[in-house]
This record gives structure tokens, C-alpha cells and sequence, in this order.
């Protein structure tokens, strides 16, 4: 039953890096670091509690959140989104080692989560930011990255603290997913029967 609780914990931590990424690798790795859930000692991923790693985690998301402005809308995002992209591999499988001598699948299983979280967080703060900017509510879309951040951290927090509360995580995720892709569907077919 470990091995479920495993993945599971590391599909919530994958999750969380797609939302955003250096928050909840943050929290990973100081809770593995004073062996609170997580433990990365003597595996592969050591590396993820080290307190050089923490630190330039600390240092990334000082500098993501204050050029958030210049990352949003173009290459940052993508660069932004890939890099959590990669965390959630990393703590996906490191999650796994900690307990097991097979963890190659949890970078797989890490990167699909990781995107799958990424692709909805894009689409929804895109257009929710979208919708602020034209309400002309500055003030409420420039806070939205900052929910961003909470969200992932409460994420991060929930899988490491209670693993199966990610299936919720993930089951959320593709919700928004289908309703986002049926949103956009549906904005288009409009211009279809134009034709």
C-alpha cells in the first residue's frame, strides 16, 4: 500500500510544480530535509533537500514573482511552465525513491501531471487575467499569479501531509481541462456556421 501513497504523493507534488513551480518544490524539499513526510537521503535525488538547491529554489521564486509582469503572455510563461514542468518529474520520482528501488515511471507519470497542471493554470489565468484587465480591474489581475502560488502551495502541502487528497487534485485539474477545451469550442463554432 506504500507504493500507492508514494505515487500519489508524488502526482500532488507534480501537480503543484505544473501550477507553479519553485513554491511547492520549495516546501518539498525543507519538509524532506527535516524528514517530515518526505525523505530524499540515500536516494537519487538527494540533491532536492540540499540547502544549495533550497536556496536557489528561494532565489527563483523571489525573481519569478517579481518579474511575473514581464513572464506573463509570452516566452517567460512557456520557459516558467517548463521549468515546472521538470520539478514535478524531479519530486514525482524522488517522492517514489524515498521508499522504492524502481522509480523511472515517476518522471513520466511526473512530466504528464506537471503539464496537465501547467496547461490548465495558463489557460485559466489567462483568461480570467483577460477578464479583469477589460472590467478594468488591474488591481485583482495583478494578484492573480499570487493565487497561483497559494494554490500550489496548498496542493503541495495536501499531498505531502495527506497522499490520497491527490486524486482530487488531479481530478480537478482535468475538469478544468474538458470545461476549458468545451468553452473554447463553443466560442468557435459560432464562426463555423459563418462559413
Amino acid at each position: 500500500m506504500n507504493i500507492v501513497f508514494d505515487i500519489l504523493q508524488g502526482l500532488g507534488l507534480a501537480a503543484a510544480a505544473g501550477l507553479r513551480p519553485f513554491l511547492p518544490a520549495l516546501l518539498a524539499g525543507g519538509l524532506a530535509a527535516a524528514n517530515l513526510g518526505l525523505d530524499f537521503d540515500g536516494t537519487a535525488f538527494s540533491f532536492l533537500e540540499s540547502p544549495v538547491w533550497l536556496a536557489v529554489l528561494a532565489v527563483a521564486l523571489v525573481v519569478s514573482v517579481v518579474a511575473r509582469p514581464l513572464l506573463e503572455d509570452g516566452p517567460g510563461e512557456a520557459v516558467l511552465s517548463g521549468v515546472g514542468i521538470g520539478l514535478g518529474a524531479l519530486l514525482c520520482a524522488a517522492s517514489i525513491d524515498d521508499r522504492h528501488d524502481t522509480w523511472w515511471y515517476g518522471l513520466i507519470l511526473g512530466v504528464v501531471v506537471a503539464w496537465l497542471a501547467s496547461a490548465v493554470a495558463r489557460g485559466l489565468l489567462g483568461r480570467v487575467r483577460e477578464r479583469f484587465k477589460a472590467a478594468g480591474d488591474k488591481q485583482a489581475a495583478a494578484a492573480l499569479p499570487l493565487y497561483g502560488e497559494a494554490a500550489a502551495l496548498v496542493v503541495a502541502g495536501a499531498s505531502i501531509l495527506l497522499p490520497p487528497l491527490s486524486i482530487v487534485a488531479v481530478g480537478f485539474l482535468i475538469a478544468l481541462l474538458v470545461a476549458g477545451r468545451r468553452r473554447s469550442q463553443s466560442k468557435y463554432a459560432g464562426l463555423r456556421i459563418l462559413r
